[in-house]
Order: C-alpha cells, then structure tokens, then sequence
C-alpha cells in the first residue's frame, strides 16, 4: 500500500490521489438494511367506536387548553421547570457529540511551526570538530485521518445523529408530560377550591343551626339530644374544612415545584365547569408511530442500534489512515521561503486486526444483542402508548356515567334534605332525619365535584396518550444534516 501511494503521488499528482481517496470513502457502510418493526399490538381501539381522524385533529396545547390562567402556568413552566431544562440541556449535548463524530469524516489539518538545534560531538563525524546545526519548518500538517472504506466512522456518524434525534424526541415527550402535570395539578386545585367552599358554606350554615338549636335547648323548646346531634354535624363539617385546607395547600405548593416560580392563583376565579375541553378522536393505532415522543424516541435508538453494528462489522477489516505535512524546511530562519525550500511528507498507513483475543466478535456480538434489546423497547414503547389509549377511552365512556350518575345524586340528595327539614319543622319527622339527609348532601356535593374533575383528567390523559399537538421548541444551535444517501 505504501509503495503504491508513492508511486501514485510520484506519477500523478495530489489530484489523482485526492481521486482515489473520494472512491474508497465512498463505499456503503455495513450496517444491516433498517426495516421498521411489525405493530406489535391490534389494529384499531376496542373502546374506539367514532369514525378515524389523523393526527392534525390533536391540537396544539394552547388551543386545547382554553383557560387563560391555565395557559399562563404551563407557559411559566415550560420557561422555569427545572426538568425541562435538563432536557434541553441533554439535548445540546446530543448535539455536540454528534459534531464532534461528524467531524472524524473530514482531515484535520493544523498549522505547523518548528526550530530544531543539534550538535554532533568531534569523535562522531569526519571534521574531527563539533557541529552544531540548525533546522526551522514552517507549514501544514494532516493528522491521522482515516480513510472510511468499509464505513465505520459514517456507521458511527449515523448512529451519534440517531442519538440525537432520539434525545430530541425524549424533550418533547418531558414538554408534553409536563404540560399534562401542569393541567392535572390546575384541574385538582380547582376540585379542591370547590369542594372546599362547598365544605365551608356548610360549616357556616351548620354554626348557625347550632346556634338556633343552642337557643331553643335554652327555651325548653328543643333536647339536649338535638343539641349533640347538630354539634356532631358541625364538628364533621369543619373537619372536612381542615382536611382540605391543608389538601389545597400541598396541591398550591406541588403546583409551584411543576412551575418553577411561585404562582398567583385565584381560589374563586375559576370553576370546573368552565373547562370545557374538546373531544378528541383516537384514530388508529399505526399513528401513534408518529404522534407519540416516546415511540420515536425508540425508533431513533433501534436506528442508532443498527448503526452500530455497521460500526462494529468494518472493525474487522483493514483501517486506511493517511498523515502527512506540506511547507517549507531551511537551515537559516531567513531561508524558509526562499525557493527550493518546499518539503512535503506523506505517510499512508494500514492496520490489519489478526489477533484480539475475541474482543472484535464479542464488540459485534454485544452491538447485536444491543440492536434486539432496542427492538424490545421499541415494541414495548408501542404496546405502551396502545394500553395508554386504550384506558383513557375505556375511563372516558365510564367516568362520564359517573359524572351523570353523581350529579342525578346530588340532585335527590338535596331535595331530601329540603323535604327532610321541611318534615322537621313541621314535627313530622326526629331531626336524626335531618342530620342524615344533611351529612349525605355535603357527601353528595364532594363526589359531583370530585367526578368532573376525573373525567377532565382522564381528558387531558388521552391527549397526552395520542402524543398532544405540534410543539415549537427553538434550537440552540443549527440542526444537523442528515447522513448522506449512501
């Protein structure tokens, strides 16, 4: 190869070896032909019975979630959540290590500069008298640049570019997972603020009938027993009252962690009722191999994978690395240019692996093993988002009865007591009646709240489960190219 390489320099010229490097690097890579794997899960919805849509029908999350408030916390966290700052940076990082295993395609050349001194003792040369001598170089240098015949170095090229690519996914499945917390976390603490004015009009409605009945206990015109029976109702209530108060204060502070910074919230100023969400269509399960972060976040490393073993079949054949140096080389420091003072070295080299003690099959064996292990996770991604789906439209027909079947409670809860208490007033009735009917009714209200705010969840599970809409995340740096059509 060498004596080769020379003659090919003597005879032709840099630009016939220039040639010939382009023909050698331009061989295919040995990485095995990618070919997506088969949908390992069925090929629609059980729970799905309304008509396919295509992925554009899943809105953008500002579009989806409507409440202004809302949209301002998920806005705040998206700029102050510590995870998605961690995302990003993994991302740039992604990024850099798929620079710098971009740049192994291309030479390094560096400039070059140089003064060596020599002396020579009298006994060592034929003067008979010490020499001292003097070389100065000036020019550039081509470090060890390999030559990519079997494609190993595009292999891992290709495979640092799918990691990237793969991480870049991975952020925008965090974006989306935190855009979900954001709402949940919103939607609960808005349960909570329900459920708890609802507790406490009861506690001051009750603090009031304890006083009517503490008068009436005084006057003779009511017993003791009524009395104990009204303080128990009283004591229930504010009891629930401190149950959720301290329940809203830890949602408030999960709420300011998710993001970021503290948070302004009006107790009153939203309702339940006025998140009204728009109905999502499931489509198919194929599309979820394109709306879903994390499936495509597997499919780039199953890629990666299989770059890999490209990588690690080229390690058995020869490595072709070219070093050389091009300048000018003097004596006298004023000589360098002067002509006749060109020098050039050039120096192919090639490595042959004959005996690794198996690290060279094992290395291919463990890309291997590596390659099925991503399949594995790819499959499991898909059967995952699948089960995903499949809940959230299960829970959806289900905790919309729920709902129905909590507020048709709450309605006849309310005309018990009111028929209850009408009984009462009238001595028709113990008032042991009026404190049951008045205990379910406070029961009554807390689960109707309770039952929207599941079905708003379950809601905002499916968008996520069918991967949210598009999401705008601005790099920090250009996008990489995508590897070369070989």
């Amino acid at each position: 190869m060498n004596l080769f390489a020379k003659n090919l320099v003597a005879h032709h010229g840099t630009h016939a070896l220039a040639a010939a490097t382009l023909a050698l690097s331009g061989c295919a890579p040995l990485a095995p032909p990618y070919a997506t794997p088969a949908l390992p899960v069925a090929p629609v919805y059980a729970e799905n019975n309304v008509p396919t849509a295509s992925a554009g029908d899943v809105p953008a999350w500002q579009n989806y979630f409507a409440d202004p408030q809302l949209q301002a916390l998920v806005t705040q966290a998206l700029e102050h959540n510590r995870d998605i700052r961690a995302t990003a940076l993994r991302v740039a990082e992604a990024r850099a290590a798929y620079g710098i295993q971009r740049a192994d395609l291309l030479p390094t050349v560096v400039g070059q500069a140089g003064l060596d001194r020599s002396r020579v003792p009298a006994d060592l040369n034929l003067t008979g008298r010490p020499l001292l001598g003097s070389q100065y170089q000036v020019g550039l240098g081509l470090a060890s640049w390999e030559i990519d015949f079997w494609g190993r170095v595009r292999s891992l090229r290709d495979a640092a570019l799918e990691n990237y690519l793969a991480t870049e996914a991975a952020q925008h499945a965090v974006t989306l997972g935190l855009i979900a917390q954001v709402a949940n976390s919103y939607f609960i603490l808005c349960e909570l603020d329900e459920r708890l004015a609802l507790a406490r009009q009861s506690s001051t409605s009750r603090q009031e009938s304890l006083r009517i009945f503490t008068r009436r206990v005084e006057v003779g015109s009511a017993s003791r027993l009524s009395l104990t029976q009204m303080q128990t109702l009283l004591t229930q209530a504010q009891a629930l009252v401190a149950q959720l108060e301290l329940a809203r204060a830890q949602q408030a502070n999960a709420l300011v962690l998710l993001v970021g910074a503290g948070v302004a919230l009006d107790p009153a100023g939203h309702r339940l009722d006025a998140q009204n969400l728009p109905p999502l269509r499931a489509g198919l399960p194929s599309e979820l191999l394109t709306r879903r972060p994390d499936i495509i976040a597997a499919e780039h490393q199953l890629r990666a994978a299989h770059a890999q073993i490209g990588a690690a079949r080229a390690a058995f054949f020869p490595r072709i690395a070219l070093t050389g140096a091009l300048g000018t080389a003097s004596a006298e420091l004023g000589g360098l240019f002067d002509s006749g003072s060109a020098a050039w070295t050039f120096s192919p080299s090639i490595t042959v692996p004959i005996f690794s003690g198996g690290r060279l099959r094992s290395n291919l064996t463990l890309a291997e093993v590596r390659r099925e292990l991503a399949v594995v996770n790819y499959e499991k991604a898909i059967q995952a988002a699948f089960r995903d789906v499949s809940d959230a439209l299960a829970a959806q027909q289900w905790l919309a009865r729920q709902r129905s079947i909590a507020q048709e409670a709450l309605a006849v809860q309310a005309e018990r007591a009111r028929l209850s208490q009408l009984r009462y007033d009238h001595g028709a009735s113990a008032f042991l009646d009026v404190l049951d009917a008045q205990r379910d009714l406070l029961v009554a209200q807390q689960q109707a709240v309770q039952a929207h705010r599941a079905l708003l969840s379950n809601q905002v599970g499916l968008y996520v489960a069918l991967g949210g809409g598009a999401l705008t995340l601005a790099p920090s740096v250009p996008e990489p190219r995508k590897p070369d059509t070989p």
